[in-house]
């Protein structure tokens, strides 16, 4: 017990260097760097979205060359096509016969960028190879590689000629998380940094593959007490019947509320955040942090809400300042 509990803590250190290390790089970025590895350590793919330019990619990047995993980034286009994704069957006139060439899917970290950009059937394709965590090229199935994570990005602004996702499929996302633009004190360092060229590009590999399943294990063990257990499922009631818990002028806007799988990933989330904290035990701070990006893209509001300039986010803000914890 004392060698696993030695483990624990060399781990939690390690995320914590993590950190620090990504900071050599990517300036301003730490909360969306926790997300993703919330997203890791849990086995739940990110939705990130935010205006170009705010370091999406390079911290994806960096973070897969921290954890020694293999990154690919797959620029989607309206022209991209199922099998530029997933692979196809190639002939090769030598062997006189067909050979299988694997498409980009095939990694640890893949960066879908600009998700919205391609046509429905490029998005399943990519949504299926989440699910199933495998890919059927001609009539073999292929198992994607382990640890296997998918941060896609949508742009916020440009919407013109965009396939948006449905609701349905952007319910497998684990989290929503919106990247804003950085700080006065950061944008400035950032603007020295790359004027002066004055960054460290060198990046220490901290984790491995056999670390990260690990981790995975240990946040598993991670306690929560029964109260937040039903406390998460009464945020999540909350959202579907919101006049029962005095939301009377949240429900005006609401048209669904979140999906079973918002209280899954929540309660996972939320035992990632204490392990990252250092805890054995889920705490109901570690809920309230998590809950607004487990369930601002579940939260489907209506076209009032659209209209007075409601957002998912307000909606959750509210319910968490309404919806008391039962010790």
């Amino acid at each position: 017990m004392e060698a696993t509990s030695d483990l624990k803590q060399e781990h939690q250190q390690k995320i914590k260097q993590v950190f620090a290390e990504a900071a050599k790089v990517v300036v301003g970025q730490e909360y969306m760097l926790n997300r993703l590895l919330i997203g890791l350590f849990t086995n739940g793919h990110i939705l990130l979205e935010g205006v170009p330019g705010l370091a999406k990619t390079l911290t994806v990047n960096t973070l897969a060359r921290i954890l020694h995993l293999d990154f690919k980034r797959i620029q989607f286009t309206p022209d991209l096509l199922p099998a530029d994704l997933i692979g196809t069957m190639i002939y090769n006139q030598q062997a006189s016969k067909f050979e299988v060439k694997k498409g980009p899917v095939f990694a640890n970290l893949i960066l879908a960028d600009e998700v919205n950009r391609s046509p429905a059937k490029v998005q399943s394709a990519l949504l299926e190879a989440m699910q199933e965590k495998q890919v059927t090229i001609g009539e073999t199935t292929f198992p994607l590689d382990k640890p296997f994570l998918v941060l896609a990005t949508q742009n916020p602004v440009d919407q013109e000629g965009t396939y948006p996702l449905p609701e349905a499929q952007v319910d497998r996302f684990m989290m929503k998380v919106y990247v804003d633009y950085p700080s006065k004190e950061a944008e400035l360092e950032i603007m020295r940094r790359m004027a002066n060229m004055s960054f460290d590009s060198t990046i220490n590999t901290l984790l491995t593959k056999e670390d990260i399943f690990q981790i995975r294990n240990e946040i598993n063990q991670v306690s929560i007490s029964e109260a937040l257990e039903k406390y998460i499922i009464e945020l999540v009631f909350a959202t579907r019947q919101p006049k029962e818990y005095g939301l009377n002028q949240e429900a005006q806007y609401i048209q669904f509320g979140v999906s079973p799988r918002a209280s899954i990933n929540l309660n996972l989330a939320a035992k990632a955040t204490a392990f990252f904290d250092g805890r054995d035990f889920v705490l109901p701070e570690d809920i309230k942090e998590v809950a607004p990006d487990v369930f601002n893209h579940r939260l489907i509001l209506n076209y009032e809400a659209e209209a007075d300039g409601v957002k998912a986010r307000d909606i959750v803000r509210a319910i968490l300042q309404k919806v008391p914890i039962n010790t």
